[in-house]
């Protein structure tokens, strides 16, 4: 099982009432959330670890993950709020204000967490779930924890807007890096991270440097490389009628996770024996989810049975 650790939320997505009025109707969320539902979508066992409240929102969360065959027995309750998301969309691109204080996924501890069956064989992390504390903290610990015996994937997913700490932030992520086997980041995320000195292959490579086997860089309508130490492979854009970006990357990534999964590339041993072009194929179907969804409103990744092959 691919198990996908992070934030689960509530996207208050803008709409236009009768009168012409702007309302904002509530739909799940969050970046982990949406590659746990995308994962499910696509046939793939996989499940989610993340704070989530008993309140309405909370159990709108739980009945999405069963609706999209995800498990959620690993989830952890509790009677905080769920955090909400405001929505705003210009020109098709999504930016975010959030709501957080205190809430079911942010105050989740080490001591929280369950201990993983070993059914779980990859372990998924990224978005905000990285940047506040203590559940930043808390998912970095459990990694370490945890991910040694399994393969690892990281997209942290950066919003500068949301990181209070940024030295904090940078030293959480650069440990999680160095315990991961798959790191995917967009070109901006690339920069923030290793800085924009050098080409791409420059910059990939000092975020190799960091510990990961692979390096996975989208590049919006350019496509998407993976680069390893000893090389780089390439993959173009689908073509797709643009209707918003909400949830791209997130379905992009479980794409890419899907397709590892069906050529049996999760474990650790194959993972090791596998180059760049090895990937090719997995970014492939990652593009090719992508464009479906951004064809379409809000986050509503594919179902297997829309994939042709």
């Amino acid at each position: 099982m691919i198990l996908c650790c992070g934030e689960a939320l509530i996207d208050m997505i803008p709409a236009r009432t009768a009168e012409g009025q702007t309302a904002y109707v509530p739909c799940t969320g969050g970046a982990i959330f949406n590659t746990a539902v995308a994962l499910g979508r696509l046939d793939v066992d996989a499940g989610l670890l993340s704070g989530v409240s008993h309140d309405s929102f909370g159990e709108l969360l739980v009945r999405t993950l069963a609706e999209n065959k995800v498990h959620s027995d690993l989830l952890v309750r509790s009677n905080r709020l769920s955090t909400l998301a405001v929505v705003h969309l210009k020109d098709g691109s999504a930016t975010y204000s959030f709501y957080d204080e205190n809430s079911a996924g942010r105050m989740l501890t080490l001591a929280d967490m369950p201990a993983l069956p070993a059914s779980v064989s990859t372990l998924y992390f990224g978005g905000i779930s990285l940047v506040a504390e203590p559940a930043a903290d808390a998912y970095a610990d459990f990694l370490a924890r945890e991910g040694a015996e399994r393969v690892v994937m990281i997209d942290p997913n950066i919003r500068p807007g949301f990181i209070s700490d940024a030295t904090a932030y940078r030293a959480r992520l650069d440990r999680m890096i160095a315990l991961s086997d798959i790191v995917k980041v967009s070109d901006e995320d690339l920069d923030w991270i290793v800085g924009e000195d050098g080409d791409l292959e420059q910059k990939a490579q000092r975020m190799l440097s960091k510990g990961a086997q692979f390096v996975i860089v989208t590049l919006g309508a350019e496509g998407a490389m993976v680069f390893d130490a000893g090389g780089s492979g390439k993959v173009a854009a689908h073509r797709a009628t643009v209707v918003d970006t909400v949830g791209a990357g997130d379905t992009f990534n479980a794409g890419v996770l899907s397709r590892m999964f069906q050529d049996g590339q999760l474990s650790p041993e194959v993972l090791k024996g596998l180059s760049a072009q090895d990937l090719v194929p997995a970014l492939t179907r990652g593009a090719q989810v992508a464009a479906i969804t951004v064809s379409r409103a809000g986050a509503n990744p594919p179902w297997a049975s829309e994939l042709d092959g």
